[in-house]
């Protein structure tokens, strides 16, 4: 493991001596442009593992990407090797099924501080929820970025994100109902404290969300990648590609349905992931949106 390797798969040519903001910013987009978030292991005869050098190998040699406890777990590594002050959080997504956090922490983020102030690094979370930057930690604060405005707030025993994004304009009739399609404004993502966390404290979920039938990666394959003005996703058979247009106050959404035959190809071409066992897709009815 070593940073040289790391940068080459992101496309990081810049100094890495001062850990400053304006590199923290670069290499948090150059990482969500260039590692995909997905859950294409389970869905292809694979475990996911909390094993650092199992991840480096899957993610920076095998040009594979990852879930959060993935992701956020090597950017972690990335930000201390750097001299970053990193700090790993967990978060509890928020279900608009329960209309509440569960109780358990499921996402991993960091928190990095520097010159005394903190800020949220999240390379994990994928489509139009991803942060393309981090976050400073500021309470109220509206924070815009390409896919809307991110707003921290503390609750008090939790801080929480929000986002306010854009209206879909669909260009394939047939989705007008789709349940990807994000049609609320405003929209709760995640909460969290800022409570140190090592690794150990996400074994048991890690190892739940890939065997549990009620869990959204179970229910479904899911591969999705920022670019400059929007972002792709692959969800089962369905491929997107979703252009933002904050001028308009609408995010264009470019929907299909593709078959088996073209998955490998999409996987290929899209996403630039080649997996070593055939991927059986799978799109079930859960709670989940672009």
């Amino acid at each position: 493991m070593n940073l040289e390797e790391y940068f080459k798969r992101i496309g990081f040519h810049g100094s890495f001596e001062k850990p400053d903001l304006v590199t923290l910013k670069l290499i948090h987009k150059q990482h969500i442009m260039s590692i995909p978030f997905e859950n294409l292991s389970i869905h292809s005869g694979e475990t996911i593992t909390l094993d650092l050098m199992t991840i480096f190998e899957k993610i920076v040699r095998c040009s594979r990407g990852g879930w959060c406890m993935e992701n956020n777990l090597l950017f972690g590594w990335v930000l201390r090797e750097m001299g970053y002050d990193t700090t790993t959080l967990g978060s509890r997504v928020f279900s608009s099924v329960l209309n509440d956090f569960p109780t358990v922490e499921s996402h991993l983020i960091n928190m990095v501080t520097i010159d005394g102030k903190a800020y949220i690094a999240d390379v994990s979370f994928g489509v139009s929820s991803q942060i393309r930057e981090p976050l400073e930690l500021i309470s109220g604060k509206d924070q815009p970025q390409a896919a809307g405005i991110f707003r921290l707030t503390d609750k008090g025993d939790l801080w929480v994100l929000e986002k306010t994004g854009r209206k879909p304009e669909l260009l394939n009739p047939d989705f007008a109902k789709s349940g990807l399609v994000n049609r609320k404004d405003t929209y709760t993502i995640y909460g969290f404290t800022l409570a140190q966390r090592e690794i150990d404290h996400f074994s048991e979920i890690n190892k739940k969300l890939q065997t549990d039938p009620t869990s959204l990666f179970t229910n479904k394959s899911i591969c999705s990648l920022q670019n400059p003005t929007g972002f792709r996703a692959l969800i089962g058979w369905t491929y997107s590609e979703v252009t933002f247009k904050p001028e308009r106050g609408v995010d264009i959404l470019d929907m299909r349905d593709i078959t088996d035959e073209e998955i490998e190809s999409i996987l290929k071409e899209k996403f630039s992931i080649k997996l070593k066992n055939k991927l059986l897709p799978v799109s079930k009815t859960v709670d989940y949106k672009l």
